[in-house]
């Protein structure tokens, strides 16, 4: 693997989860001497600076961490302008830091406001080009795969392997704010590749996500949730901004938001959510706190779907 932007990187689905879950269960039985990980963040970040410090950690490899906001110059984004303003460009700055690592992961975020701009993920593309070494995606403007791959181990686990097939839901839920489509496009994306999974997404009207990660791949979108509720195993419940609209909230949806009466419709299914989450907001705390829930589950596997891809690049290093 030389590099980590997508599912599209990944040669087999399921040779990858197995090879997580194998990890998870002996963490420490691969070292690598003498390699560094830099771990850049354009946007705060909790479980996904922590788990793949600990991802780095559990393969022997050393770490450094630069939050751009807080620990850098002011970075210049765009090409041809004259620098009043900012310190540094972004094109001296990717190209010197992946020289003081061998694997450069990288954060960053949409503007939801120029929806081309970020869907043809403008930023990550330079980052691609500038890097010397190898990146990881630690969450783009569209795409967030180290958090799906970790969603996919999960329900992995809670189907014995995709052992039985399952009903998934993607359900929007209400949020105060406009949010990224990159967890919801990115699980579509994941779980579309499991032929065991039967996959649905509900949201109401408007916010259908763009086509490339729904209806082209084969996903049915429904805006019945109590209908795509019906008999399901599982439930992911996230907010996202309208594509359509972009950037928008065009509706408070507070209806939607994921209850206990609710979940009596499926098939005793599990809770996920990539956190953070807001209680009572997105869903109940009766949800949230019952033997359902699985989130803690999905993010202490954040660490081992970023330690398979450390581990993918630094052996395709040698």
């Amino acid at each position: 693997m030389k590099k980590f932007f997508s599912v599209e990187d990944v040669v087999n689905v399921y040779d990858l989860i197995k090879e997580a879950i194998y990890l998870k269960n002996n963490p420490y039985n691969f070292k690598y001497k003498n390699k560094t990980i830099g771990l850049v963040f354009f946007n705060p970040s909790l479980r996904t600076r922590i788990s793949c410090q600990k991802a780095a950690f559990n393969l022997g490899c050393h770490t450094w961490i630069l939050d751009l906001h807080k620990d850098s110059w002011k970075i210049e984004m765009s090409d041809g302008g004259i620098m009043k303003t900012t310190q540094e460009h972004l094109k001296e700055a990717i190209s010197v830091m992946s020289m003081y690592c061998d694997i450069l992961a990288v954060r960053t975020f949409p503007n939801l406001v120029n929806r081309d701009y970020d869907y043809n993920e403008v930023i990550f593309k330079k980052i691609l080009n500038y890097s010397r070494v190898p990146v990881v995606n630690m969450e783009s403007a569209t795409l967030h795969p180290l958090q799906s791959l970790a969603d996919i181990i999960t329900i992995a686990e809670f189907t014995s392997f995709f052992k039985k097939t399952c009903k998934v839901v993607l359900s929007w839920a209400p949020h105060v704010k406009p949010l990224p489509h990159s967890v919801a496009n990115s699980f579509s994306q994941w779980i579309s590749k499991i032929k065991e999974v039967d996959f649905i997404i509900t949201c109401p009207e408007g916010y259908n996500l763009s086509n490339k990660f729904s209806d082209g791949i084969g996903v049915r979108t429904i805006h019945n949730q109590n209908k795509a509720f019906e008999n399901a195993d599982f439930i992911y419940a996230k907010n996202w901004s309208s594509y359509s609209n972009y950037g928008k909230i065009i509706c408070n949806g507070n209806d939607w938001m994921i209850t206990k009466k609710k979940m009596k419709i499926t098939n005793k299914a599990k809770f996920m959510h990539c956190l953070p989450v807001r209680r009572n907001v997105v869903v109940e705390d009766s949800v949230l706190d019952s033997k359902s829930s699985i989130v803690l589950e999905q993010s202490k596997n954040r660490i081992y779907s970023s330690q398979i891809i450390f581990k993918k690049i630094i052996e395709s290093l040698s």
